[in-house]
């Protein structure tokens, strides 16, 4: 087996290890945006799915593309990605809490109330 061929397909492993890491981040993400009991959770998991699982996932491309102008398109769209996905985030968590939005700050249960029947 020649260098050449053995790179390659270290450079597909690599790639498809990234690729298949962002795809765990973005299950876990919409999971959580699922299961996550207020507003500021799910903009949370949702901040995590669109900024780590996205990112993974075009850095696997990158590496998939070798070196060209895609790798080029590619790096801008993970820098624009990183860029504004947290700010986007931010800023609407921002606007949820100045419209009055209060976290909820107890223990989530999904019955409300635990095995007492006194509430947490």
């Amino acid at each position: 087996m020649s260098p050449s061929l053995l790179i390659e397909y270290g450079l597909d492993a690599v790639s498809a290890v990234l690729m298949i890491t962002g795809a765990v981040f973005v299950l876990a993400g919409a999971i959580g945006m699922m299961r996550l009991p207020d507003f500021y959770t799910r903009m949370h998991a949702a901040g995590v799915t669109d900024t780590l699982g996205a990112e993974l996932i075009v850095i696997g491309l990158m590496f998939q593309s070798g070196w060209s102008l895609v790798t080029v398109k590619l790096a801008l769209l993970g820098l624009f990605v990183f860029l504004t996905s947290p700010t986007a985030t931010h800023a609407t968590a921002n606007a949820a809490y100045k419209a009055g939005l209060k976290p909820l700050l107890t223990r989530f249960r999904p019955g409300g109330d635990d095995q007492n029947g006194s509430p947490l």
